[in-house]
């Protein structure tokens, strides 16, 4: 098969990408710095070319919801003009609970999906083990690191690409199962961890985010539900490798 990845730079995009070349999948790869822009269109026609599906996880780093709404909204209009016969997309667990800020935007992708004329698959996972590294790297103020007060099913980034190749394979399905990782957790030890990892020995303090997204932090609607698919790695293997 001849596979596009939109994104495929990012931190689920090259695992996507690692695992389809290794299946002997021919791989475009679909970034601004291959000279393709999902979000304008530019260079996307060409890119697309002979491609048989395309796996979208594009993500754009923003908290707007009306930022969010924009980029998936342009993103996937173009994905579904570009006449590809089938399309991957990769969304979130808890967005229909939690259609806030960045999630959003998600739910206008999967709309946009399901109201077009081309084939779709959309995977709904949880947050990624890499997420208490972002936490860390962004909410530290000298010794001091804060963290959402926040239940997470955090899944492994190589897992997800490893099953959206699977997808990519397997046809138009829909909405198929969730993926989500094999413990909860929470956010605070996460980051505590990690932190500990990088030899950090300032406090890690939790903090309970406002608004409704918020709220679905701490309340365990953004874990997955007991039909959904469990990865394997944990989180202290996933930390152990790093």
């Amino acid at each position: 098969m001849k596979i596009a990845v939109a994104g495929g730079t990012g931190a689920v995009g090259r695992h996507v990408v690692e695992h389809a070349e290794a299946r002997g999948h021919a791989v475009v790869v679909l970034s601004r710095a291959r000279g393709v822009d999902v979000r304008t269109g530019a260079g996307l026609d060409v890119a697309l070319a002979g491609v048989d599906v395309v796996v979208d996880v594009t993500s754009v780093p923003t908290r707007s919801a009306r930022e969010s709404r924009d980029f998936f909204g342009a993103t996937t209009t173009n994905l579904l003009r570009s006449g590809v016969p089938h399309v991957v997309a990769l969304s979130i667990v808890g967005i229909d609970r939690a259609p806030y800020d960045y999630y959003a935007g998600k739910v206008v992708q999967e709309e946009l999906l399901a109201a077009g004329d081309v084939p779709w698959t959309v995977l709904r996972a949880t947050q990624f083990h890499e997420f208490a590294r972002q936490v860390f790297e962004n909410l530290g103020f000298g010794p001091l690191h804060l963290a959402p007060v926040m239940r997470s099913q955090p899944v492994a980034a190589h897992e997800v690409g490893a099953r959206l190749v699977d997808l990519a394979e397997a046809g138009p399905a829909g909405r198929v199962r969730d993926l989500a990782g094999p413990e909860v957790l929470r956010m605070q030890d996460m980051v505590a961890a990690y932190a500990r990892a990088r030899s950090h020995r300032g406090p890690v303090l939790p903090v309970p985010l406002p608004g409704g997204f918020g709220k679905a932090m701490r309340d365990g609607s953004l874990l997955a539900g007991s039909g959904a698919d469990l990865g394997t790695q944990t989180f202290a293997s996933w930390l152990a490798d790093r």
